[in-house]
């Protein structure tokens, strides 16, 4: 008895842009998506949707390279706590791929050099712009802004509300979640980080 083996076909690649997303196969998705809810993605007010929606994870997925950040000498200062706070970003749960509102506060103590502020929001949304969970994110930030001042002596504070718990699960909407990561002298010395929080809370 003669068999013939038969090689399965290879699955196919998909097609893949320089930045790593194929905002034609979302597209795509995005359409087959509709039509398994039960809508028709060439109806009026959807048959562009697809495209939208790929441009957005484009744009929210792509935000570059974590930006240089700018620092200016102040040779009187030794020691001054500097916290920035006021940032919101958005970012998405990679758990279940709906966003989360994050809003930051950081700080550092200046040792002979002051960092730019407008830096501070720019590496908050850098971080932010993927799939995340608010605990990575804290310490990613304040590992990014150690290397920075290059010294260990910076505090994030990151307060979130996730519309995954908003709106599924258990449907809490006033639920908040609250991440710190403390490092240097800000780990080591309770006075300072109570006053790092203490200001933190307040912005």
């Amino acid at each position: 008895m003669t068999g013939t083996t038969v090689t399965p076909a290879a699955p196919a690649v998909p097609r893949q842009r320089s930045d790593g997303i194929d905002t034609d196969l979302v597209a795509d998705l995005i359409g087959q998506l509709l039509v398994a809810l039960g809508e028709d993605p060439q109806r009026e007010g959807l048959a562009e949707t697809p495209k939208r929606v790929a441009a957005w994870w484009r744009d929210f997925l792509s935000p570059g390279s974590a930006p240089a950040a700018t620092c200016f000498t102040e040779s009187h200062l030794a020691g001054q706590l500097v916290v920035v706070g006021g940032m919101s970003v958005w970012s998405l749960c990679e758990h279940h791929m709906i966003p989360m509102n994050l809003q930051v506060a950081a700080g550092y103590l200046a040792e002979g050099e002051v960092v730019g502020l407008s830096k501070f929001g720019r590496v908050a949304q850098h971080f932010a712009g993927r799939l995340q969970v608010q605990e990575r994110f804290t310490r990613e930030v304040a590992e990014h802004l150690a290397g920075v001042i290059g010294r260990e002596d910076v505090a994030v504070a990151v307060r979130g509300t996730h519309l995954c718990m908003s709106m599924r699960g258990v449907r809490m909407e006033g639920a908040r979640t609250t991440t710190v990561h403390t490092g240097g002298r800000f780990k080591t010395d309770p006075v300072l980080s109570q006053q790092f929080l203490t200001v933190a809370s307040g912005q």
